[in-house]
């Protein structure tokens, strides 16, 4: 049966504890960390709002108060900005605030992405979803989410992303083994493995933090074990979807070429924050410092 209503929701889990980048992250959120001027975050719950999901659940955990902060008024500083006749930076300000309706709700144990999707089951209901990682940021030039949400309502079933990388480098991520599908843009998967030994990994086409998923998936991650690291791992899940037939089985792909932008790491982050800064016309005297910086090294 293909889905023909709207698609509106999307999950961001966001409870993690963000180690990699202490003591940065000791009282603020990962989540938080500023892309040039606006936090992570932003730019994930965006994407979301711009390909018409504007029903957003955020997955969160202990100390990320500041989430919920970032996107509520802040009518004392709005009023200040007003009267000062700074309609720049009030823009700015307000912006965060008509991304969507957003919500929270905590993962309490952090027992993997699995288990964080699974918290989202009362409030997603028994419609597809999305789901958007926040260490990936695609750049809003590309239409990725809606292409796969487009996969999702013709197929029917739950869809992923995936990027070519590096041979040697697919074991820091999930590998997917896939099939061409006749007449089509996307593929149809056959197998997943998380974190695979390159000498294993069936390609290297690697899963990347973006999901359109049928609400089947609830049912499947209710009774999937702790995988690897201990915990309940999505890929686990998928990977049983992709076997079923009938309603809500199967699962496809939308092989990415765009733009990403990974904040996952400390090296990754700074990467991110100066592709975009060189391209913002406001800060157009970066890349000539850039030049005459790395030139004096």
């Amino acid at each position: 049966m293909l889905q023909t209503s709207r698609i509106t929701k999307a999950v961001i889990p966001a409870a993690g504890l963000g180690t990699r980048f202490l003591p940065a992250t000791k009282a603020m959120p990962k989540e938080m960390l500023p892309v040039v001027d606006e936090p992570a975050i932003q730019y994930v719950v965006a994407e979301a709002a711009k390909a018409g999901l504007d029903n957003v659940l955020m997955v969160t955990g202990r100390s990320k108060r500041a989430l919920e902060d970032h996107f509520d008024r802040v009518p004392t500083l709005e009023a200040i900005l007003e009267a000062k006749g700074d309609e720049r930076r009030l823009a700015a300000v307000q912006e965060s605030n008509n991304l969507g309706d957003i919500h929270y709700v905590r993962q309490g144990d952090p027992k993997g992405l699995g288990h964080a999707v699974l918290c989202a089951k009362r409030h997603v209901g028994d419609e597809p979803f999305a789901v958007l990682l926040g260490d990936d940021l695609i750049d809003a030039r590309d239409e990725l989410l809606t292409e796969m949400i487009c996969v999702q309502q013709s197929t029917g079933g739950s869809v992923i992303a995936l990027m070519e990388v590096e041979r040697e480098k697919i074991s820091a991520y999930g590998c997917a083994d896939v099939a061409v599908v006749d007449g089509e843009d996307y593929v149809r998967v056959k197998g997943l493995v998380e974190k695979p030994a390159v000498e294993d990994a069936p390609s290297n086409l690697a899963v990347i933090g973006r999901y359109v998923l049928h609400p089947s998936v609830f049912e499947v991650l209710e009774r999937t074990e702790p995988g690897r690291g201990g915990e309940i791992q999505l890929t686990d899940a998928l990977q049983e979807l992709s076997t079923h037939e009938g309603e809500g089985g199967g699962v496809y792909a939308v092989v990415f070429r765009g733009r990403r932008y990974d904040t996952g790491d400390k090296l990754s982050y700074l990467k991110a924050v100066v592709t975009l800064a060189v391209e913002r016309d406001d800060l157009a005297e970066l890349r000539p410092w850039l030049k005459d910086f790395a030139a004096s090294l």
